[in-house]
């Protein structure tokens, strides 16, 4: 982990014909977060951002490296009932 940024994130995709396109779940630790939505994407020069809510109902925002092929987390939030994102 590099400062508030988990690197090396294990993701798995669905994968279009882009590749690596939509990520489905990824593991935190032991853990396997499904994701069930993808709330937002954006692209930047090297990377390509996905903010997603997990089956545990929190927030994450994961990016992929398309340099390297590598995912990070570089965000997380839980969320509360009620609360849309």
């Amino acid at each position: 982990m590099r400062g508030n940024i988990m690197e090396d994130l294990q993701v798995e995709c669905y994968s279009g014909y882009r590749g690596e396109e939509t990520p489905r779940c990824f593991r935190l630790g032991q853990n396997r977060i499904g994701i069930r939505k993808v709330l937002d994407r954006w692209l930047s020069p090297d990377h390509r951002y996905f903010k997603v809510v997990g089956d545990d109902n929190a927030v994450y925002i994961l990016r992929h490296d398309t340099v390297s092929w590598r995912w990070s987390l570089t965000f997380y939030k839980q969320r509360k009932d009620g609360d849309e994102q």
